[in-house]
């Protein structure tokens, strides 16, 4: 395989970007099932895919707190307000990140845990 290297990771192929792109876009159909599927098959075999399956996994892992927390604070009636923003957040996000995949960029989503490693 003919690879460019860019900053530290390497450039990935047109497969590779496809299947980050679907760990995103499946997310909305079978929120952990279909990427955790896509990761587990490909994370061996390409950086690229397990850097984006790592990230969507820690993005799922803190959006479902901040949910969590929201459903809480409902009792306030601030959680009224913040579950609304946050499921704008996970869907615009989740955008990004599936656009960012394509093109082959290893996009980090913001105001995430990185509890994956």
């Amino acid at each position: 395989m003919d690879y460019r290297v860019v900053n530290e990771f390497k450039e990935p192929t047109s497969e590779e970007r496809t299947m980050g792109m679907l760990i995103y876009l499946l997310s909305f159909f079978t929120t952990i099932i279909g990427p955790l599927i896509i990761w587990l098959f490909k994370k061996d075999e390409s950086e690229f895919i397990n850097y984006h399956g790592k990230e969507y996994f820690n993005f799922f892992i803190s959006y479902t707190i901040y949910g969590l927390i929201s459903s809480f604070l409902t009792v306030i009636l601030i959680g009224l307000v913040m579950i609304p923003i946050f499921g704008l957040m996970y869907l615009i996000f989740t955008l990004i990140a599936l656009f960012k995949a394509h093109k082959g960029e290893y996009y980090r989503i913001p105001l995430i845990f990185r509890i994956i490693k």
